[in-house]
């Protein structure tokens, strides 16, 4: 496949082939998240965002697997480093103190692992002080660590602060900090002590009242940690104001919360910034990280962490050899190739496109946001949301959707001119099957 000539291509989805693998995987398969019918070939070309299904069809992927995959298929940025490793087993390692070299000591190091993996973490992160690192295999237990270390660290811990449209993991602890979606938490047993507020400055507003030593009901010095994603995610891509993160930024400063940045899916560049919480006069005390990263990592100060042997652990708290090294060579590839300024301009083209589309359809397409290459469509209801996600797959482009009636759009940092043209038009033709029908609904005109 030649990324620069590609195009999508769609006789049939899903194909014969592909309704056979899906049928065959949900023999066994337990019933979770689910998008659409869509089998990727691995065994078949794939560059970029295109890759290519069991029965040949020809896909332009914007979701980059929710954000894991941040340089999109085979990309030769982080394939041709790969290629140079021979690959041993066991390629996860079990426990902390279980060390692994790559050849030689660190700076004689061709390839990267986790011990690399973290430095490097601190590197960037170092504008917060941060100096501390403890890897994880997912964003939950990122997530869970974080938690578990402002628990450890507070003397009274007693409660916890979220945020109205928080998403911030699956696991038992983290659904009791998500506040998006009734699906994730309903029956299931929480965390004590958790409050939430709306996701602005009257929320945080709210918080003040709830903390004020005098007027309010939680004392401060009882709050274990804040935690807030710098762009809410499953939430709906909401991009906070200035305002509001310099208001949570100091009120925590003020108490003496730790604040807690889940940056899972708006990390590692995709907002155009390494984090999402470079945008902002923002400090936090503690990311979360995974997703483009390849593995979880829970990244603070040193003094926030617990000294007590095995407070925190993790049988492959030591890192996945192959994962580590993808996401120490994912950093490299973005800071070397200066990705994040791709992404910045490229996110910025494709606002400007989507809002020249809101214009023309603005019977059905109620907003348009986002920050670097994290954008969404927000439309008038959920039913034209996911008839336009399968009008856009059925002619080749992937989307998904994310709060309750937008359509998040995630290609990959390195996206092309040619490639967001391509996806801006399919997009468009998408919201055209919808629109005519939504218009005679409410009684407006389509153009």
């Amino acid at each position: 496949m030649d990324r620069e000539t590609a195009e999508p291509t769609v006789e049939q989805l899903p194909g014969p082939v592909a309704s056979e693998l899906i049928e065959y995987h949900h023999q066994a398969a337990a019933k979770t998240t689910y998008v659409y019918d869509f089998v990727w070939d691995i065994t078949a070309d794939a560059e970029g965002p295109f890759c290519t299904d069991a029965d040949g069809n020809v896909l332009l992927d914007f979701t980059s697997h929710v954000a894991a995959a941040p340089l999109g298929y085979n990309n030769p940025l982080l394939m041709d480093k790969l290629r140079e490793f021979d690959l041993v087993d066991p390629l996860k390692i079990a426990g902390q103190d279980f060390y692994i070299s790559t050849g030689g000591p660190p700076e004689e190091s061709e390839l990267p692992g986790p011990a690399h993996l973290m430095n490097t973490l601190t590197d960037i992160t170092s504008q917060y002080d941060m100096d501390t690192v403890f890897l994880s295999n997912s964003g939950a237990e990122a997530v869970e660590n974080a938690m578990k270390i402002c628990y450890d660290h507070c003397e009274q811990p007693k409660y916890g602060l979220t945020f109205e449209g928080a998403f911030h993991g699956r696991t038992l602890g983290a659904l009791s900090l998500n506040r998006s979606k009734s699906v994730h938490r309903r029956d299931f047993p929480e965390l004590s002590g958790i409050h939430d507020v709306p996701h602005d400055l009257a929320g945080v507003e709210r918080l003040r009242e709830k903390l004020h030593p005098k007027h309010g009901h939680i004392p401060a010095e009882q709050v274990a940690f804040l935690i807030l994603e710098p762009v809410q995610g499953e939430g709906g891509y909401r991009v906070p104001s200035a305002e509001f993160m310099a208001a949570v930024d100091e009120l925590c400063t003020e108490y003496d919360i730790p604040l807690i940045a889940d940056e899972i899916q708006s990390g590692v560049g995709r907002t155009g910034e390494m984090w999402a919480s470079d945008h902002y006069a923002f400090d936090p005390d503690i990311i979360t990280s995974a997703k483009a990263l390849r593995v979880g990592a829970t990244i603070g100060r040193s003094e926030l962490f617990p000294d007590e042997t095995a407070r925190i652990s993790s049988t492959w708290g030591a890192g996945d050899i192959i994962a580590s090294m993808q996401g120490a060579l994912t950093l490299a590839a973005i800071e070397d190739h200066d990705l994040m300024a791709n992404a910045e301009q490229k996110g910025g083209a494709l606002l400007e496109r989507l809002t020249a589309v809101q214009d023309e359809y603005d019977a059905v397409v109620e907003d348009v946001r986002g920050l670097g290459l994290m954008a969404a469509i927000e439309f008038d209801t959920a039913e034209n949301r996911d008839d336009v996600m399968e009008a856009a797959l059925q002619r080749g482009l992937l989307t998904l959707g994310c709060g309750q009636k937008s359509l998040r759009l995630l290609p990959p940092l390195d996206v092309k001119d040619r490639e967001l043209a391509i996806a801006g038009d399919l997009l468009e033709e998408s919201i055209a099957t919808v629109a005519p029908v939504a218009s005679a609904n409410t009684g407006q005109y389509a153009n």
